[in-house]
């Protein structure tokens, strides 16, 4: 873990500064330390210079220090940050504009589109011919014609493993 630049506390807050052409400065400060260090930075960039001009300040440290509150929970984004774990599912609202980058950043897309099952039917034909079949197991059993329905659900499973 690295140490705040300013005092011997944890850094919680790391800044990459692009000096030029393949040229970074990189810090790492704590949360107390970070207003000293945007006080003192002479090249802060236009999102910051616009949010502190704009908000007054109070807007700044929220998103930065990740001082917002769950009312729910308690949790903080920051403890989010250091933890890799929220509170409870009303964090997704309340920490919504500092998650959905977070989230293009990690997984390239803020909407979940998981995969198919593999038992699933691949094509609409091949839905419709599954619930044919359950149809008529259901069909087989009512009639209480046992053979008919085993053959079917055997069908059934040869078609899901497919």
């Amino acid at each position: 873990m690295q140490k705040c630049e300013r005092c011997t506390s944890p850094a919680t807050v790391h800044i990459t500064e692009v000096l030029g052409e393949g040229k970074f400065e990189e810090h790492h400060v704590c949360e107390q330390c970070y207003p000293k260090y945007l006080h003192d930075s002479a090249d802060l960039g236009q999102g910051a210079k616009a949010l502190t001009s704009d908000s007054g300040g109070s807007e700044l440290e929220e998103a930065l220090f990740g001082q917002q509150e769950c009312p729910d929970c308690g949790i903080k984004f920051v403890d989010f940050r250091n933890n890799h774990r929220l509170g409870c599912s009303r964090d997704y609202d309340v920490f919504r504009n500092e998650l959905i980058p977070l989230l293009e950043n990690i997984h390239g897309e803020t909407r979940h589109v998981g995969k198919t099952p593999r038992r699933y039917p691949q094509t609409k034909q091949a839905e419709a011919e599954m619930l044919q079949l359950r149809q008529r197991i259901k069909r087989a059993v009512d009639r209480e014609d046992y053979e008919e329905a085993a053959r079917l659900r055997d069908q059934i499973k040869t078609q899901e493993d497919v």
